[in-house]
């Protein structure tokens, strides 16, 4: 009878264990609840004559029946059919107006109650803020509507009755004279939406063949049948229509059409439209269906030049250096009136082709009618360019086999001139970056560079600073003739202080405006004479968000290293009040892998150990509250020197990175190495599976919105760019999902139910989870209602901070003897 009752009462717990759960939403410990719903901090946005800053308050976590309103996924876009407008933006709610340095905040009047404020844009000008406002209805009455403020007297009204379509974001941008905004709008008359539930008229085919290769990533929200595509065409088609902001008369410029973006040029006297148009893709986004690249006249509408009519590119090779075939990157000059720039790739897009020429550069002028003119031809792959005159843009290039990058100076006046290399080296060696040119407003709104000096020869270079000691921001000088720079200012001292701008640059003043923050002291803005050491003025005075909470949360960088001698870095957080004589403690690790090519550039330190810390959701840093200490952005570098691949030994790395972190704290005295516990995000994620697979070094794991088998992205995944049959034996070692048979520690697994990110489907999760029940593993697979990558509602968020804390307790607070391995 004894033996009946217990095989029955074991039968009631391996059912209850297989079931999925009737779970309500849970709150974690009041500490973990009250850091994440501490007040947030405004976001500023700049004139770009550094005389008034706007301070956008943000938008608390949006509640989770706010997170699942109506939302369609197709081409690669998530937008709400309510308000064809973006669906999971973070809005602002009011907006105050700061004259710099030391005026009153003045709070915006005439907003709606319930603001939902975004894409803020100022006039050329300053004088006027453009800014949508949307309006998310409970039917089909939800819109998004172009607003502007007056910055002197901070008013603000609507200026367009007719809604603006923003499937694709940023749906306005000023012209120069300051008089005008051009808007993407839902067309008139558009009428009802296609009907999804209508009876399919035959199946969705795709074809493939012929020796054409059209591998792609697995990305998400794609087209899947014609009714995908009536859809699609129903939202994002919009009209283009040029809006007079004195009184909001709008008038309609050429033909509706599925406009991705339409930028008027710099003199204000045409548009460069990008139309989108079919044959569309369903193994493709929005990013790669043909498009035709059109100039029209702002005064008529009328086009004057087709610039390039593009078809699907779905032959793309896959890699960090592949390109499109054809003209692509097509954009106005910010420096001069009308004249068009794109690139064209010379080696057909695939980096594996041998050629000295990988892209070119070309320029056409206003009134288009001639032939396009080479400017340069470039030997690296372009990756970026700044205007600054006719004699002067710094042309980027990039060459991600071995990280090896190029900045060109070039003269535009003369075309076909040689380059002349201003700056060359590796991306990964953070030490010697000489930092990035600064650019500012000019005149038109056009962002150009900012030179100065004598003659005007020189630029400002504003970079992070990376050194053994942690970042250090600085701001530069350079004199493009001499090549010789000036330092006008670095970070010292027990802070941490990043420039944002650069107001004055003449020799007497160097004004800049700074974020300065510590150890202890919230970040806040501030003017600083650069020439005059001492001389700074608080221009926030934004509030301590845990004041409540003791204020801060102290770190200590920890450097130590690995067995191969990679030098690598940790945050390490410990609780408030703690002493030495407290003994080694529970510890929660958390880190995300980064893929170098050379090991002295993947030991350099990165960030700076004078930053206050701001608890994102994400945060490990929570659980000093519970007790732990916590080692955070613990280094995991995976390196493949010469011609070898990173991933070649990504485990053998992984493991070892994470053996040094817990060595070296024990050392300290601070971490307990048997109880230690892992966590991670997405790619984060899938590190915190594969060390709970191939190590014993924890006693759980949570892994969050993470991929676990690589077959399922069998073109490339983060740095890889083999595909899965160039090297089958490193997907499959790397998948955790092919040792489910081998992990015995605990694992809890979260993922959001719309997760958009390429490759983490949620679909992993559930099949490693499927996998790891059926190899009788410990584990929980828990599903957010609504979220994509990032989590974002509030009771989510909060759930998220009471599943981990209440699975660290059980497992690596007080654990449980595990079978050995």
């Amino acid at each position: 009878m004894k033996k009946l009752l217990l095989s029955a009462t074991l039968l009631l717990a391996t059912v209850a264990a297989s079931r999925a759960q009737d779970f309500k939403y849970q709150t974690p410990p009041k500490a973990l609840q009250d850091l994440l719903l501490a007040p947030p901090t405004p976001r500023v946005s700049l004139s770009s004559d550094g005389r008034v800053m706007a301070l956008l308050q943000v938008q608390d976590f949006p509640t989770v029946a706010e997170l699942a309103a109506p939302e369609l996924r197709l081409a690669g876009l998530r937008f709400n059919p309510r308000t064809n407008g973006q669906s999971r933006v973070s809005y602002a709610v009011g907006i105050k107006l700061k004259t710099l340095p030391n005026g009153a905040e003045t709070e915006v009047k005439g907003l709606p109650a319930q603001a939902r404020i975004s894409s803020v844009s100022w006039s050329p000008d300053n004088k006027t803020m453009a800014f949508a406002l949307t309006t998310p209805g409970t039917g089909t009455d939800g819109r998004v509507e172009l607003w502007v403020a007056d910055v002197a007297g901070a008013t603000a009204r609507r200026l367009l009755v007719t809604p603006l379509n923003d499937a694709f974001g940023n749906a306005f941008e000023w012209v120069s004279d300051n008089k005008t905004i051009l808007a993407r709008v839902v067309p008139a008359g558009r009428g009802a939406a296609p009907s999804a539930d209508a009876a399919p008229t035959g199946p969705a085919v795709q074809e493939s063949g012929g020796g054409k290769k059209t591998a792609a990533p697995t990305y998400q929200d794609l087209l899947k049948s014609p009714t995908d595509e009536r859809l699609f065409d129903h939202y994002a088609t919009s009209q283009l229509v040029k809006v007079n902001v004195a009184d909001g008369v709008a008038q309609p410029l050429g033909q509706p059409g599925v406009i991705q973006t339409a930028s008027p040029s710099p003199d204000g006297r045409y548009v460069l439209v990008r139309t989108r148009h079919r044959p569309y893709s369903y193994t493709l986004p929005i990013t790669r269906f043909p498009q035709r690249i059109d100039v029209l006249d702002l005064t008529s509408g009328s086009v004057v030049k087709t610039v390039a009519d593009l078809p699907l590119a779905d032959a793309v090779p896959i890699g960090a250096d592949a390109a499109p075939t054809g003209p692509r990157n097509h954009a106005w000059r910010s420096d001069v009136p009308a004249t068009i720039y794109y690139v064209e790739a010379q080696d057909g897009g695939n980096p594996k082709t041998k050629a000295d020429i990988r892209d070119k550069l070309f320029t056409l002028e206003a009134p288009f009618s001639g032939a396009a003119q080479e400017l340069a031809a470039l030997p690296l792959r372009f990756g970026g360019l700044s205007w600054g005159n006719n004699q002067l843009a710094l042309v980027d290039g990039y060459r991600w086999a071995d990280r090896h990058q190029t900045t060109w100076q070039l003269n535009p006046g003369k075309a076909g001139a040689p380059l002349a290399v201003l700056f060359d080296g590796s991306s990964e060696d953070k030490y010697k970056d000489p930092g990035t040119p600064y650019e500012h407003r000019n005149a038109q709104g056009k962002l150009v560079l900012l030179t100065g000096g004598a003659n005007n020869q020189s630029i400002y270079l504003l970079g992070n600073g990376a050194s053994p000691e942690g970042d250090r921001p600085f701001v530069d000088e350079l004199d493009l003739r001499t090549k010789k720079t000036i330092r006008w200012w670095r970070s010292e001292g027990q802070v941490y202080e990043v420039p944002i701008a650069i107001l004055d640059a003449s020799g007497k003043k160097r004004q800049l405006l700074t974020r300065r923050e510590s150890l202890t002291q919230s970040p806040n803005y501030y003017l600083r004479d650069a020439a005059k050491k001492d001389k700074l003025t608080a221009v926030t005075k934004f509030p301590n968000p845990y004041a409540a909470f003791g204020g801060s949360f102290p770190k200590q960088v920890l450097k130590y290293k690995r067995a191969d001698g990679v030098e690598l870095t940790a945050n390490l957080y410990l609780p408030p009040n703690y002493k030495k004589t407290d003994g080694p403690l529970p510890t929660l690790m958390s880190a995300y892998p980064l893929e170098f090519k050379d090991k002295s550039t993947a030991g350099q330190v990165s960030g700076s150990p004078y930053t206050f810390t701001r608890l994102g959701g994400g945060s490990p840093v929570f659980w000093v509250t519970q007790g732990y200490a916590v080692l955070e952005n613990v280094s995991v570098p995976i390196v493949g020197e010469g011609s070898k691949d990173p991933n070649d030994t990504y485990i053998e790395q992984l493991v070892s990175s994470a053996k040094a972190a817990i060595d070296e704290g024990a050392r300290l005295g601070v971490v307990d190495p048997e109880r230690v516990g892992v966590m991670g995000h997405s790619y984060g994620a899938f590190m915190t599976a594969n060390l709970l697979t191939h190590s014993n070094l924890f006693k759980a794991g949570i892994a969050r919105s993470g991929a676990y088998n690589r077959t399922l992205t069998p073109y490339g995944f983060q740095g890889e760019e083999r595909n899965y049959w160039q090297a089958r034996d490193v997907y499959n070692a790397m998948s955790p999902f092919n040792y489910a048979d081998k992990i015995k520690t605990p694992i809890l697994l979260i993922h959001g139910e719309a997760d958009n990110n390429t490759g983490t489907y949620p679909i992993q999760s559930e099949r490693y989870f499927a996998a790891l029940k059926g190899q009788g593993a410990t584990a929980r697979y828990v599903v957010l209602p609504a979220e994509a990558h990032g989590y974002a509602a509030r009771e989510n968020m909060l759930h998220v901070l009471w599943e981990t804390n209440a699975w660290l307790e059980k497992y690596v607070k007080a654990p449980a003897s595990q079978p050995a391995k």
